[in-house]
This record gives structure tokens, C-alpha cells and sequence, in this order.
């Protein structure tokens, strides 16, 4: 198979998306003063629904993340309430796509937890998880929530395993073990059946969850991959990654055969890493690179060239990450097909970029907003770990953009683990992992020997209290 290369000269060709234009909010509706995690894991550290923004922040000691409603813009206050209940940072958080309170995290110290969000936000900060995951040996990269079935999770660690979570029982279900280092990144297909990884190997591979077996692996040598998404139904993968050059690159793949590219493109020599974003219902794709402001966007075809270039939103302030909003948070009034929430970190400032599609009408625009997935999932952890795949189900933004999710997230009762070694629990005595928590946990000790000390003295003087007492009744009988 020859590999094709991209055509950059304009192509004058007919497209509902040639004039889409990024908008970017006044600042009074932006997010100010938010204490960015300066953390260079390649993660966006943002995650955004209907409802909520979260963000990780920076902390001393520990890992800690902010969620905010979406009303509440402007300057957020410094004591702003936190999800702090990690030991270590925080690498990465997703929320429920069915259940829009309900947040999932991975640290450093190893675990994941699933946070339910208050109504209305948060009044003071959380500590106390609704559910913790223990089960990688090292610190936990990524998370990622099946796109079609409630309470299924899947995590990425350092100790180059996949597991996937069944939420309803709180445990791992399956284990993926194909990986010779760390995965990079993770993206199902539509209705959640193939996963497709990259890895720190520099292989990208399509691989069946549920048995874990590798049905498709190719070996990137030229093209060292970073970054993967599934371009909806079109059985085709788009990976960045970097050149044998060391210029920035992107790659289309067909799904059912790694063995080379069907196109391949430099796209410039900067150094950051490049975020790719997929609008199904658009077939749109967004390149964003990490550290400059500039986000691309081309639309996609079945057919040659395949990627259609449309135009560049540029900005100069540099981009840490990005959050996505969901399609049925959008404004469809406004044209709005795509927004990011983008983090300036030197700024401590998350400002949302709209993407929107000019019309003078102001009805709705039902060629640009098909029916899209939902908040309600179309199988059971049990039905879809049985085999059943299902396509997602399909909402209407015209009509049911504001209608809330019936499902509840109930957090499985099961008896309290242990793994005692010396004495010692593991489980609830995490090994610190820097300084700052090794010192944290030195104080906490101390303070709590000093507690105990004083028990124990006060306990001492009431046993010689009690023994004067025994001692009284007993010469007293003796006189008697």
C-alpha cells in the first residue's frame, strides 16, 4: 500500500463547515484565578458536562481537583472548595457521560475514585470518596468511561495494564495485559466493542476488550504515535505523533489493517504534543497542540484525500489542556457545534472557545445537529460483559437537549478488604511517594503517638483510682 500525502492548496469544495469560526468568551464568562496543576503529565487536566467544570489544581501535598458550576463564572476565591481525598497528584479525571454529578479520578497514589458531585456544587471540600479502586501496582495515567454502558470504567497504569471496572460490584472484571509500557492514550469506537491504545512501545493497537485479544498491531516506527481517536463509524483510527524528523505529525489508519497509513502528514515543527478531537455528528476533527493556541480543523471523508483542511483558530496565549463539552450542552441558538474549555495556566484562567457555524436564520438548524448520542445508556455491565453491543442512544438537540438522566449511581456495599503485611494494611497505608507526603504523614504520626501517649496516662492514673477504690472496699469489709 502507498502512503498518500496531503494536498495543502486550498480546495474550493462545497461545505455546510468551511466558515466555522472560533469565538472566544468576554471575560466576565470565563473562570478566573484557578490554581492550574502545573503537573506535566501529557493529560488535559480538565473534564466539563451539562453541569459541571472540573479542573486539577495545584496542591501541596497530595492530589486535588475543583468543580465548579457552569453559572459560576468570573474570579473563583482562593479557599474555593476541593475534591482533596487523593495521596497523590492527580492525573486524570472524566465524568459520567450518563450520570452528570458523578466523577471519576486517577492518581499517583495508585488508586481510582468515583466522586458524586453535590447538588449545586460543593460548600466545603471532600475527602471521602463514594467508591475507591485499588488494583494497579503503580500510579494510575488515564480513565476512560464505556461510550454505550453504564458503570463501566477502564484504567491505564504505570504497571502497563488496562483493567476494566464494573462499578455495580466495585471491582475489576477483566485485566489487559498486551502492553510493554506505558499506555499513552485510549479512544473506543462508537458502540464501545474494539479499543484502540498507543503506547510508550510505539505500537498502536486495536484491541477487543473484553478478552483482551489484539486484533490489530502495528509497529510505528516512522511515525512515533502519542495520541489516538476513532472517527466514529467510519472504521478509521487518526493518530498525532511525532516524524523521524521530530516535526509534528498526524495519521489515518484503516481499523481493519495497521500494516501502513492510509495518509500521513508533517504538520509543523513545533515540539508540544498534539491533541486530536472528533465530532461524529460534524465529521469534524480538531488539532490542538499543547503550549502554542492555535486549534486546526479539517472535516473528513470516506473517500480521497480523506482530510479536508477548513481553517485555523489561532490564539496567543499557550493552551495546557483542553475540555470538551458534550453535544447536549451546547448552544444550538448560537450555531454552536464544538466547544473547548482551554487552560492558560500562566494566567490561572479557563477560557471557553466556541466553534460555531454562521447563519442568519434563527430557527433551528437541523442540518448541522443530527441526532446525537445521549445521557441514557444502551446496555448493562452485565448485558455488554455477556457480548451484547449496542449502538448509543440517540437524542434529539431540538427537543431533548435539557432533559436530565433517570439513572442513579448506587455505590456497591461490600465488606472492607485487607492485605496485612508486618502488621501493616496496604490498602489503607499507601507508601508515600514525595516529600511533601512523606513529611504530611510524619506529623500525622506524631500527632497521633502524642494522643496516644496522653490516653494512655489518663487511662494509667484511672486504673490506680480504681485500685484505691478496690483497696477501701476491701479494708472496710475486713473492719466490718
Amino acid at each position: 500500500m502507498t502512503v498518500t500525502k496531503m494536498s495543502w492548496r486550498p480546495q474550493y469544495r462545497s461545505s455546510k463547515f468551511r466558515n466555522v469560526y472560533g469565538k472566544v468568551a468576554n471575560r466576565e464568562h470565563c473562570f478566573d484565578g484557578v490554581p492550574i496543576t502545573k503537573n506535566v503529565h501529557d493529560n488535559h487536566f480538565c473534564a466539563v458536562n451539562a453541569r459541571f467544570l472540573a479542573i486539577v489544581t495545584e496542591s501541596a501535598g497530595g492530589g486535588s481537583f475543583l468543580v465548579i458550576p457552569l453559572e459560576q463564572t468570573g474570579r473563583i476565591e482562593p479557599n474555593y472548595p476541593k475534591v482533596c481525598g487523593h495521596q497523590g497528584h492527580v492525573l486524570d479525571i472524566k465524568w459520567n457521560p450518563f450520570i452528570d454529578n458523578i466523577i471519576a479520578s486517577c492518581s499517583e497514589d495508585t488508586s481510582v475514585r468515583i466522586w458524586e458531585i453535590p447538588e449545586g456544587g460543593l460548600k466545603r471540600n471532600m475527602t471521602v470518596a463514594l467508591l475507591e479502586l485499588h488494583g494497579h501496582s503503580r500510579r494510575v495515567g488515564l480513565v476512560e468511561w464505556h461510550p454505550t454502558t453504564n458503570n463501566i470504567l477502564l484504567s491505564a497504569g504505570y504497571d502497563y495494564k488496562v483493567l476494566i471496572w464494573n462499578l455495580d460490584v466495585g471491582e475489576p472484571v477483566k485485566m489487559i495485559d498486551c502492553h510493554s509500557d506505558v499506555i499513552l492514550c485510549m479512544s473506543f469506537n462508537t458502540d464501545g466493542s474494539l479499543l484502540t491504545t498507543t503506547c510508550k512501545d510505539k505500537k498502536l493497537r486495536v484491541i477487543e476488550p473484553r478478552s483482551g485479544r489484539v486484533l490489530q498491531e502495528a509497529n510505528c516506527k516512522n511515525h512515533r504515535v502519542n495520541r489516538v481517536v476513532y472517527l466514529g463509524n467510519m472504521k478509521r483510527l487518526l493518530t498525532t505523533g511525532v516524524s523521524r524528523w521530530n516535526t509534528r505529525q498526524i495519521a489515518l489508519w484503516d481499523q481493519e489493517d495497521l500494516s501502513m497509513p492510509l495518509i500521513e502528514e508533517e504538520i509543523d515543527g513545533l515540539s508540544g504534543l498534539l491533541f486530536p478531537f472528533y465530532d461524529a455528528d460534524t465529521h469534524m476533527l480538531y488539532l490542538a497542540g499543547k503550549g502554542d493556541g492555535n486549534i486546526r480543523y479539517y472535516e473528513v471523508s470516506t473517500e480521497k484525500p480523506y482530510l479536508s483542511y477548513l481553517m485555523e483558530f489561532r490564539s496567543p496565549a499557550p493552551q495546557k489542556g483542553l475540555g470538551v463539552m458534550p453535544k447536549h450542552g451546547l448552544d444550538v441558538s448560537a450555531c454552536e457545534v464544538f466547544r473547548f474549555y482551554k487552560l492558560v495556566t500562566l494566567k490561572g484562567l479557563i477560557e471557553p472557545i466556541s466553534m460555531i457555524v454562521p447563519r442568519r436564520s434563527d430557527s433551528y438548524q437541523e442540518d448541522i445537529y443530527p441526532m446525537t448520542p445521549g445521557t441514557e445508556p444502551a446496555l448493562t455491565p452485565d448485558e455488554w460483559l455477556g457480548g451484547i453491543n449496542r449502538d448509543p442512544v440517540l437524542m434529539s438537540l431540538k427537543e431533548g437537549y435539557k432533559k436530565s438522566s433517570k439513572v442513579v449511581f448506587k455505590a456497591p456495599i461490600r465488606e472492607k478488604k485487607s492485605i496485612v503485611v508486618n502488621g501493616i494494611d496496604l490498602l489503607e497505608n499507601v507508601p508515600p511517594r514525595t516529600e511533601n507526603e512523606l513529611l504530611r504523614m510524619f506529623f500525622r504520626q506524631q500527632d497521633e503517638i502524642r494522643r496516644l501517649k496522653e490516653e494512655l496516662i489518663q487511662k494509667d492514673i484511672r486504673l490506680r483510682q480504681l485500685q484505691l477504690e478496690l483497696n477501701n472496699l476491701r479494708n472496710s469489709s475486713k473492719n466490718c
